[in-house]
């Protein structure tokens, strides 16, 4: 047996046990999808009140990320994977206070606590992925993960729709009643609850497990030095650019799809991210197929990147009363009727899903002793899932409407062709 055959099979049970934390990554972050026009009816949100939900759950890279890292280094990774899941099982009991009140700034608070768990969750778990294994296949190993990751993000809205089944109602137009706002937010109290006692079991099962501890760098390195060091390669410094828009883009497409439908009167507009989600897995699988085989991690990373902007174009400019595309892909096997212009941004998923995966081995590379650093400042660009919708909301309540507003991607999609053709070969500044 070789090295490189002993240590891929080393990495089966490591790569067994963060897979399901990518699953249960993924189960709690797509839930925003359904959670935000859940919301925004049950509370009367305007479409920029309701892109908060997702505002504050992204928002909390933006000051966790490298505290995370810091943590990180003091008590290692294992350890740091279960304070995350510790943390989001804490935000899933402030969920029930919430919607107990019908309070929409305690949902706020418990966003921004979910948000800091996942961050901490997100530093630890994915450098594990890039660093068990040779460092050319890691985007296959990411996209592995990823599949999980957005599965669950299929998983999740469906559980979600089903279980408020009979507490929402449909039409974008109907006033509630007190006693239908009662109902939904009710239904908020046992799967929040739930969900609670399932991260908390999880974190004492992960600290308890036999997953190797990755080596750990020092916990007395001056923070500013090494957050200088690591952004004075321009490799990752644009990496984090990157994932800040992809991130953003990516957030959109899953997140504001279901609001976008419940502006058409679409029904079950809470399954709507699944469609989006669906499209990832189908991405990742696409992903794991061709790469390295058939293109490399930049190729891939381009092309996903030209099918955004041709998607971007086809959502601003579409008609929203065809539904050629369902007609002819869905409907003829028992799928829904939806608009050509929802099954458009369902496809961005498909766009979006070789991104992440691609970045980051592309941005790590040859960071060395800056490896939970540089980790720290890529889990920042996370980050863009608060601005993307919000920037989103905020054009939707101007003359573009939610569906012209869906061109703020475009920029996006550039900056994302720019690193794949240029931003990651840069080795200096000058």
């Amino acid at each position: 047996m070789t090295a490189e055959q002993a240590k891929s099979r080393s990495s089966v049970i490591p790569m067994a046990i963060v897979a399901i934390l990518f699953f249960v990554l993924g189960f709690a972050t797509w839930l925003n999808g359904s959670l935000m026009p859940y919301l925004k009816q049950m509370l009367m949100l305007t479409p920029f009140q309701a892109s908060l939900v997702v505002f504050s759950f992204y928002i909390a890279v933006t000051f966790t990320a490298l505290p995370s890292a810091w943590i990180i280094r003091k008590v290692g990774y294992k350890s740091g994977m279960a304070l995350g899941m510790a943390t989001m099982m804490l935000a899933g009991l402030l969920y029930i206070p919430a919607a107990q009140t019908q309070t929409f700034a305690l949902f706020l608070l418990a966003q921004l606590v979910i948000g800091t768990g996942q961050t901490l969750l997100q530093t630890a778990v994915n450098p594990y992925v890039v660093k068990i294994g040779p460092e050319e296949t890691a985007a296959v190993r990411i996209s592995i993960m990823g599949i999980l990751n957005k599965t669950a993000g299929v998983v999740a809205p469906v559980v979600f729709t089903a279980l408020m089944a009979n507490s929402f109602v449909a039409s974008p137009d109907t006033a509630l009643t007190g006693a239908q706002i009662d109902e939904m937010a009710s239904a908020l109290v046992v799967p929040y609850l739930g969900l609670a006692a399932f991260l908390g079991l999880l974190a004492l099962a992960v600290k308890f497990s036999p997953l190797p501890e990755l080596e750990k760098e020092s916990a007395d390195n001056n923070n500013a030095m090494q957050i200088k060091a690591a952004l004075a390669r321009p490799s990752l410094a644009l990496g984090v650019l990157a994932l800040f828009v992809y991130v953003a883009v990516e957030v959109i497409a899953g997140d504001t799809i279901g609001l976008f439908a419940l502006s058409l009167g679409v029904e079950r507009y809470t399954v709507m991210t699944s469609y989006t989600m669906g499209c990832m897995v189908l991405g990742y699988v696409l992903g794991i197929v061709l790469i390295p085989r058939v293109l490399s991690q930049q190729t891939a990373l381009a092309v996903s990147a030209v099918l955004g902007v041709v998607l971007v174009l086809a959502i601003v400019l579409g008609d929203t009363s065809s539904y050629a595309l369902a007609n002819s892909l869905l409907v003829p096997f028992g799928g829904t009727a939806l608009p050509d212009t929802l099954l458009y941004i369902a496809v961005l998923g498909l766009a979006n899903a070789i991104v992440w995966p691609a970045v980051w081995p592309l941005a790590l590379s040859g960071l060395g002793a800056l490896t939970s650093t540089g980790s720290a400042l890529l889990i920042m660009g996370i980050a863009g899932g608060a601005f993307g919708p919000l920037f989103w909301g905020l054009a939707s309540g101007t003359g573009l409407g939610q569906q012209g507003a869906y061109i703020v991607m475009l920029p996006c999609y550039l900056f994302i062709l720019f690193y794949a053709l240029k931003g990651h070969k840069m080795t200096s500044w000058k």
